[in-house]
C-alpha cells in the first residue's frame, strides 16, 4: 500500500511538492484520529445520558412524582 502525502506549496516561487510522510507523521495521525474518536463518543454518551435524565424527569413530572436535584438541574436552563 503507498503511504499517504502531503502536498507543500511553495508561496515565494509557486513549486508544488508531494511528500510522503514519515512513520511518525503517520503514527501522529492515528493517535489523534483515535484521541477524535474516543472525545466524539465521550459527548455522544454524555448527550444520550441527558436526554435519558430529561425524559425520567418529564415522565415524573407527569406522573407527580418528586424529582432528583440532577433531573430538576436538566429543565431548568
Amino acid at each position: 500500500m503507498d503511504k499517504p502525502t502531503r502536498i507543500e506549496i511553495n508561496c515565494t516561487t509557486g513549486e508544488t511538492s508531494i511528500i510522503e510522510l514519515t512513520d511518525a507523521e503517520i503514527a501522529d495521525m492515528e493517535t489523534a484520529a483515535l484521541a477524535a474518536a474516543d472525545q466524539q463518543a465521550a459527548a455522544e454518551a454524555e448527550a444520550a445520558a441527558k436526554a435519558a435524565l430529561k425524559a425520567s424527569a418529564k415522565a415524573k413530572l407527569i406522573a407527580g412524582e418528586p424529582l432528583t436535584a440532577e433531573e430538576v438541574d436538566t429543565l431548568v436552563i
